[in-house]
């Protein structure tokens, strides 16, 4: 059964590209290894390309990730296994994400990779208006206040 944060397939070609712009990054740039850096690197702004495992359980793990992208417009790429994600960015232990913060020699890769992302799996982050909207707190006017039950005082 697929996952519900699994929004396309990715292509098999876009697939092995990620694999090796992360093992290349892995030597010569800089990763974040796991759900919770990756949601660090989105938010910072410092994330290039994001790999997310669809295997991932409890889904809850990796759920936000894709609509974190989204909202910042970073491309992602869902990779069929944690173990496939781990051995490319070089663990001995599966991995839920990776983050490409720095692509180092492997930058002509991650951008064609986000160039096809982009192209043909994604909503632009610009065509979903609802994530970037911002409610503003209701602002308290003098009439409000005037309205508050004065609080008893104890005796």
């Amino acid at each position: 059964m697929s996952k519900s944060y699994v929004k396309y397939e990715t292509p098999k070609d876009v697939i092995v590209k990620a694999h090796e712009a992360v093992t290349v990054a892995n030597d010569s740039g800089r990763l974040r290894k796991g759900a919770n850096e990756s949601t660090k690197g989105i938010e910072s702004g410092s994330a290039q390309l994001v790999l997310i495992a669809e295997d991932v359980e409890p889904e809850e793990v990796v759920m936000h990730l894709p609509v974190l992208c989204q909202e910042k417009g970073v491309p992602f790429v869902f990779i069929p296994t944690k173990k496939e994600l781990g051995g490319a960015a070089g663990l001995p232990v599966p991995c839920a994400a990776i983050t490409i913060e720095k692509s180092g020699n492997a930058a002509e890769m991650v951008k064609t990779i986000a160039d096809k992302v982009r192209a043909s799996c994604q909503l632009k982050a610009s065509s979903t208006p609802e994530l970037h909207a911002k409610r503003e707190p209701a602002k308290e006017t003098s009439e409000s206040k005037e309205k508050k039950p004065a609080k008893a005082k104890k005796q």
